[in-house]
């Protein structure tokens, strides 16, 4: 299992976090087709029922609640939580990063917070970057906008938002998300930067 043994070998990995209306899903997609670096989108693991329409090994990989902890339990996982106080769990599997590194390629994951930290604590040089919208004034606005969620999901995401905001001086990188296109183009700069650096070693 990679990375298990401790190996000092440096790996490619990009990390994304941000709080939900921050764009992530969006930049995401943007990132997968227009990166100057060759990106691997690892696919995280959920115990949340699949919407209609999300298929399975594409947008997560869905399991039951036994076969997630039991995935757990023989430390298949990088990172893992539960999110947003939902009783689902979403972990990273080592699998997806060692599909990445087979390939050559960066392995991009899109993560929450406490799951960057821990991916960092492994990782030390794995690059993050943290989306953020230009004002917690225009994070509620983005989040209102989607209308799909209750006034009490919409405080509990606020709340999440603050909490996560405190730690993104913890990040290498910070983008405000104002402009699309110049969030893109910043980030797409980074990893130019990024896979410089790592073939100069």
């Amino acid at each position: 299992m990679a990375g298990a043994m401790g190996t000092p070998v440096k790996k490619r990995i990009v990390v994304l976090s941000g709080p939900s209306g921050s764009g992530k899903t969006t930049i995401v997609r943007r990132l997968t087709h227009e990166s100057p670096v060759q990106l691997y989108k690892s696919v995280s693991a959920t115990t949340r029922p699949p919407r209609p329409g999300e298929v399975d090994g594409d947008d997560y990989w869905f399991l039951d609640n036994q076969e997630f902890r039991r995935r757990v339990a023989a430390g298949e996982f990088i990172e893992f939580a539960e999110v947003f106080s939902s009783g689902f769990l979403y972990g990273t599997l080592w699998s997806e990063l060692d599909r990445a590194w087979a390939q050559g390629e960066w392995a991009f994951l899109e993560i929450d917070v406490e799951g960057a930290l821990r991916v960092v604590q492994q990782y030390p040089e794995a690059v993050t970057i943290f989306l953020r919208t230009p004002s917690s004034a225009e994070f509620e606005r983005r989040l209102r906008a989607r209308g799909t969620e209750s006034e009490e999901v919409i405080q509990r995401r606020i709340a999440t938002a603050e909490q996560e905001l405190r730690q993104a001086d913890r990040y290498r990188y910070i983008v405000v998300n104002d402009q699309l296109e110049t969030a893109v183009s910043e980030i797409c700069e980074i990893l130019k930067a990024e896979e410089k650096t790592y073939n100069a070693q």
